[in-house]
């Protein structure tokens, strides 16, 4: 079933078709994209800041890693949750309301001085950020209809988070020189407009529909989610075959056993598990891991090579990979365009592809690398592997009812923020037990295991992604192939 979503904001259906928008429409977009850009940058810029703060408050190097950790947690831990949320208690409802709290818990990060106050807000914000960016994507897709409107409304969307995740270091080292509390106080004013946005542009829902109030459902996930985000980020620290990180990983399992028994027997459950026998959802969640938690590690390395090693300034290291935004925001030009000529799976592979070569390119690093040589190359083909990014976003959404939008963006992202914290929590116990006396080289020798292994997560990203074109088994009931659908017609 199908829920409409009424206002004169929504599009009509010939509106839609032709992707002729009005100025209400194009307002409500672009106020949702701002939102999705602030999520991406809190999760990089705030790396940038993090010696500042250490300096500034006299933190530890442990303490320090929780400040992404935390926002992580929340994020990662809630996203599952948060999309469902929407999907049953109104979409419009639950945006305006994270939204707001994540305006004032960046307020409150650039104000405090406590160092568990300061973690504190970081979770807060990732939390809302978990019933944000879900809910923001679910409006789109109830609001454009399946097919060119929606593909270019979604490429648009998530050039934004992209632009957001890559942009980071840059808006990082700018507010950074200005002071740490910047990188905090920065999204105030920008949640505060687009919360004034929104509650102007963002469509009324019809009355949420009856069913689905599953509560031990969304605690048992919600506790495994947030477990598991916990255990892969403390296990560094802790070690990976310590009693507490083992006895934590068996818990995580025990919790999502219970979680399945439960859905499985439940009338309304929180999540339909026959969700995930949509190839095209699991297809573009391996790959969004493997995007995410291999950018997520070489950005990590790169960035304590080039200002610890190399002694490079926040804002040179910034300006070094200012292509990579570059190229995504390019690409908010076209990007709709090549979904609706090739379709989405030809696209996520050659992106996916050529960010692999990328990293490859990279690992020809030395201790006085050349620019134009060594680094650029491999920052502009990473940087193309992100123009991937919306086709598999649309390619995650299509083929399902709009009563389980939110459900299916949540799955994305989730997996595409634990799946990052997965990664990026091996590869930095990799890199840590390598021998490092301090001086360049011993660093770099330290360091490229971890590069080896960013570039493996996404070369298996890739191999999955062309598992697109691989024949599809034939079914004994006609199934609707959306994503084959769109391709042929565009043919």
């Amino acid at each position: 079933m199908f829920r409409a979503m009424t206002s004169t904001a929504t599009l009509s259906a010939g509106t839609a078709a032709d992707t002729r928008w009005s100025v209400r429409t194009w307002g409500m977009l672009i106020t949702l994209c701002i939102v999705l850009f602030l999520d991406g940058l809190d999760v990089s810029m705030i790396g940038v800041a993090l010696p500042s703060i250490g300096k500034d408050l006299h933190l530890g190097t442990s303490t320090l890693q929780w400040l992404v950790s935390g926002y992580v947690l929340g994020y990662g831990g809630l996203l599952l949750l948060g999309g469902r949320t929407a999907d049953l208690l109104g979409r419009r409802k639950v945006f305006l309301i994270a939204l707001g709290v994540f305006a004032l818990a960046s307020l409150s990060g650039g104000l405090v001085s406590s160092a568990a106050l300061l973690i504190a807000t970081r979770f807060i914000k990732g939390l809302a950020a978990a019933f944000t960016a879900p809910t923001g994507l679910s409006i789109i897709t109830t609001n454009f209809a399946e097919g060119p409107a929606r593909n270019k409304a979604l490429s648009i969307y998530t050039v934004f988070g992209a632009g957001g995740y890559s942009m980071g270091l840059m808006f990082g080292g700018l507010m950074t020189g200005l002071g740490w509390r910047w990188t905090f106080l920065l999204p105030v004013p920008i949640a505060l407009a687009a919360l004034i946005a929104a509650a102007v542009l963002v469509p009324r829902d019809k009355k949420a529909e009856e069913g689905g109030h599953d509560l031990l459902g969304a605690l048992l996930s919600t506790a495994g989610m947030l477990l598991l985000v916990y255990t892969v980020v403390s296990a560094p620290q802790a070690g990976w075959t310590s009693a507490r990180t083992v006895g934590s990983f068996a818990a995580v399992v025990a919790l999502f056993a219970a979680f399945i028994v439960v859905e499985n027997r439940v009338r309304h459950p929180l999540i339909r598990l026959g969700i995930l026998r949509k190839i095209t959802l699991v297809r573009a969640s391996l790959v969004i891991i493997a995007v995410a938690g291999s950018y997520f590690s070489w950005q990590f390395i790169v960035t304590l090579y080039m200002q610890d090693s190399l002694h490079w300034s926040p804002l040179h290291l910034a300006l070094a990979l200012l292509p990579v935004g570059l190229l995504v925001a390019l690409s908010s030009v076209f990007s709709d365009k090549l979904v609706d000529r090739f379709g989405t799976g030809p696209i996520i592979a050659v992106t996916m592809i050529a960010m692999s070569v990328g990293y490859l390119l990279f690992l020809r690093l030395n201790t006085h690398p050349s620019y134009v040589a060594v680094i650029l190359p491999a920052v502009l083909l990473v940087g193309i592997g992100w123009i991937g990014f919306p086709a598999i976003n649309i390619q995650a959404t299509n083929g399902i009812d709009d009563d389980e939008q939110g459900l299916a963006a949540g799955v994305l992202q989730t997996s595409m923020q634990v799946g990052a914290a997965i990664v990026l929590a091996i590869n930095t116990a990799i890199i840590s037990s390598g021998h490092n006396d301090g001086s360049p080289a011993a660093m770099l020798h330290s360091y490229r295991p971890g590069l080896i292994f960013a570039g493996g997560v996404s070369i298996l990203g890739a191999l999955v992604a062309l598992t697109h074109f691989l024949p599809k088994r034939r079914s004994a009931e006609p199934v609707v192939d959306t994503e084959s659908e769109q391709e042929l017609q565009a043919a």
